[in-house]
């Protein structure tokens, strides 16, 4: 069966939830500074990116993240991590090939119905995995964001701020009841409602969902989305419209070099001046408009982008980030502009 292609979406309202395991589930974090120098690329590239982490946990052979889109896709943002972790890896254990098993599996999340569940599910992995002994040791605990949340450990680049307002406007009152919250969730233990399945869920599971098939009450589930009916609903239209305008756009003859002609006609530049390097303001601007239009409305890789431009892969992302708040600042759109 081919793979599905993953959802994702920028904007405040998206989360995503990644969890990867080591190739022969051995250990992708062998000591310390292993996790150490995993949390140093994530600080890096959620900087970067612009992308928001609410919750994180390592284990010695998997991790999870809780993190809302921002400048770039989800995806990018992962090749990256994963990458420059690999890297590091291999150099340091002295060993060749590929780090990890499997794809990593992305979520999108109901915010509103999941995000402190999903946040208390993922800080108490520690615990599950008896990786250490107690609640008390999780508030102190280096490797997972609860202990941030507490204020016991200190980073920048994870938000806490957002998850405790939750609870309460004022600090202290705020991480008492988070607390709180996550102790109770220790009795529930593995929550495999939690990783995804859309409809499925909220349906009562797959006995319930078969049910209703026999009375033809049929509905969609979605082992990419962790929501309710509405929401799984809406997302899967949205990823449909995104399917359908891409393939209208190429089925009209769409494709990476009319949209360079597009990027000359609207900035007022020669075609030879989108494709050229330099860092002349005018062609920065080409290209990071380039880079946007390709990867947002054809749906190109930032692999193929930098093919095409002879650049590396993280400067595409970060042109088509630049493209796409030079789009919104003047208006500019593929299709419709004069």
């Amino acid at each position: 069966m081919p793979r599905r292609s993953r959802i994702d979406a920028p904007g405040a309202l998206h989360h995503i939830i990644i969890i990867i395991r080591g190739i022969e589930r051995k250990a992708i974090f062998k000591d310390d500074a292993d996790k150490d120098n995993f949390l140093e690329h994530l600080k890096n590239i959620l900087t970067d990116s612009n992308t928001s982490c609410f919750a994180w946990a390592l284990i010695p052979n998997h991790f999870h993240l809780l993190l809302r889109t921002g400048r770039v896709p989800i995806s990018t943002v992962m090749r990256r991590l994963l990458t420059g972790y690999a890297m590091y890896f291999n150099r340091k254990h002295n060993r060749v090939g590929h780090l990890f098993q499997n794809r990593y599996k992305s979520i999108l999340c109901q915010e509103d119905a999941y995000m402190l569940e999903l946040v208390r599910y993922i800080h108490l992995n520690p615990l599950r995995a008896k990786t250490i002994p107690d609640l008390k040791f999780l508030d102190k605990y280096t490797y997972s964001g609860h202990a941030v949340i507490m204020g016991k450990k200190k980073n920048n680049w994870q938000d806490t701020d957002y998850v405790l307002k939750l609870f309460n406007s004022k600090l202290s009152l705020a991480r008492r009841r988070y607390r709180k919250y996550v102790k109770k969730g220790i009795s529930e233990g593995e929550r495999p409602d939690l990783i995804g399945g859309g409809l499925v869920r909220s349906a009562g599971g797959w006995d319930a969902l078969k049910g209703l098939r026999k009375i033809k009450a049929y509905m969609k589930g979605d082992e990419r989305i962790l929501g309710d009916s509405d929401f799984v609903e809406t997302v899967l239209k949205a990823c449909q419209d995104k399917f359908d305008r891409k393939y209208l756009l190429k089925s009209g003859g769409h494709d990476f070099y009319t949209v360079v002609d597009r990027v000359a006609k609207v900035l007022g530049i020669n075609r030879s001046e989108v494709l050229s390097s330099g860092r002349q303001p005018h062609k920065v601007h080409a290209r990071s408009l380039l880079c946007f239009w390709a990867s947002r409305e054809l749906g190109m890789s930032m692999v193929q982008l930098s093919k095409h431009l002879k650049i590396s892969q993280p400067t595409a992302s970060q042109s088509a980030t630049r493209g796409e708040k030079i789009a919104k600042e003047n208006k500019l759109k593929l299709l419709n502009n004069k």
